[in-house]
């Protein structure tokens, strides 16, 4: 998968959120595959090359690639 394909999709989907409002990056990824799974570490590299986008986990931000378990996404 190309990482501008990603990109955009993230950009898709970060444009249509309510203000204060976040979303998990394996919507990126189901958007873009069928098998998604393996998707994950490329949404979460892309996301943290983004500087349009912040990853928070628990409320607190994060670097998307160390962070381990559940992150989520949105507009900084």
């Amino acid at each position: 998968m190309d990482r501008a394909v990603v990109a955009m999709a993230m950009r898709d989907r970060a444009a249509r959120l309510r203000p204060g409002t976040t979303f998990c990056p394996s919507e990126v990824a189901r958007d873009l595959a069928e098998d998604w799974r393996p998707l994950m570490p490329l949404v979460r590299e892309v996301a943290a090359d983004m500087p349009e986008i912040t990853a928070t986990q628990k409320g607190n931000p994060v670097d998307p690639v160390t962070a381990r378990g559940p992150i989520r996404l949105g507009r900084v």
